[in-house]
């Protein structure tokens, strides 16, 4: 059996592909057995140079960095993978450095790591190094308890049995971000090394903004409690809180009237939508397998069935529409008089709306899979 697995997508490098692969032979040339796999879909040399040099080349059937990955992967031997560019930015002479805590049985996963290494003059923009990897590696971390320093370093190495232990989909740039996750969500042990990042060959692929995006777009949407929870808690509170200062007449600085009430129904109306779509994206990703959800999502799904919480939320309804019926009958009975706008009916509308949100949204939690019988 092959020890090690080289792979390298590529896209245009002809300049630097011959330098990569002759290094990943040096290291060959002691005592590992390897292979190199370039996934190209160049339209220039690029494949032709990896093949003379010894590569076996593939080529992808659609774009995409991810996918490239994703497609190579089937033909790797190797017990051990090793993922890296095809730009000559990474030094392939030091795989054994990310090979080493895989054979001592240290790690499953172990990435490089530019920051706790070295940067070369050049080879990363300002922006990328002090704003947007820091930036996209702290939401990682704070998600996700990753716990490491440099989340899109693409110089990585993982046990084959790893790799396959991971539900590995996306195509594009969020590959990196999705890698790791499902390593911390298999709860594989994670390392770093220190490695030195070169100036690339070439121009570069990447887009800034829009690559940067497409990583936290994924973090996030595989992250519902930082997505939905947690904001539409804070203003489900911040409503509920406006309601309560402003029927109490509370002095905060001003005195909170019915127009503070508008505000503070409508934040906690919002809020509980926001809740709930959390909730719905919680049970959606359980039940596909997508990420691990959270115990308030857990809670509900063992213990709410349509029942209950069509219960729940008529019962809400009726507290809001019983209100709404005795203004209505005082309204009558005036006459149909113009009837000046108080606080509390506020909280009834309110009530009203909440209510049958619980009652419709109850359907929809059990038609996802989160109905008890």
């Amino acid at each position: 059996m092959l020890e090690v697995s080289v792979v390298i997508p590529t896209l245009d490098e002809e300049d630097s592909i011959g330098i990569c692969i002759e290094k990943i032979k040096k290291i060959f040339e002691g005592k590992i057995r390897g292979e190199i796999i370039v996934a190209d879909n160049s339209v220039d040399r690029t494949a032709e140079i990896a093949s003379s040099k010894g590569a076996k080349v593939v080529t992808p059937d659609k774009r995409g960095y991810g996918y490239a990955y994703l497609y190579a992967f089937k033909y790797a031997k190797g017990k051990h993978i090793v993922i890296g560019d095809g730009d000559n930015t990474y030094d392939f002479s030091e795989i054994p450095k990310l090979l080493e805590p895989l054979e001592n049985g240290a790690a499953d996963i172990v990435m490089g790591s530019r920051f706790k290494g070295e940067i070369k003059k050049g080879a990363m923009p300002w922006l990328h190094r002090y704003i947007g990897n820091p930036v996209l590696t702290g939401f990682l971390n704070l998600f996700f308890n990753a716990g490491i320093s440099d989340a899109h370093c693409g110089f990585r190495a993982l046990k084959k049995e790893a790799l396959e232990r991971m539900n590995l989909k996306s195509s594009g740039m969020e590959f990196a971000s999705e890698m790791v996750i499902e390593a911390v969500r298999q709860k594989m042990r994670i390392e770093e090394v220190p490695i030195t990042y070169y100036p690339r060959g070439g121009e570069s692929k990447l887009s800034s903004f829009s690559d940067g995006w497409r990583h936290l777009k994924y973090m996030l949407l595989f992250s519902p409690s930082y997505l939905y929870f947690i904001p539409g808690l804070a203003l489900f509170l911040f409503g509920l809180l406006v309601l309560l200062l402003s029927y109490f007449h509370v002095n905060v600085g001003f005195t909170p009237g019915i127009h503070s009430m508008i505000v503070g129904s409508l934040a906690v109306i919002v809020g509980y939508q926001i809740l709930c779509l959390g909730l719905f994206a919680g049970i959606y990703g359980r039940k596909h397998n997508l990420f691990d959800s959270d115990r308030l999502t857990e809670f509900i799904f063992e213990h709410v069935s349509l029942e209950r919480g069509a219960t729940v939320g008529l019962a809400i309804f009726l507290g809001g529409f019983a209100y709404s019926l005795h203004l209505f009958i005082n309204w009558m009975s005036s006459g149909y008089t113009e009837l000046p706008m108080r606080g509390q009916d506020m909280i009834g509308f309110t009530l009203l709306v909440i209510g049958l949100q619980t009652i419709f949204f109850s359907f929809f939690f059990s038609m996802i899979g989160g109905g008890k019988g």
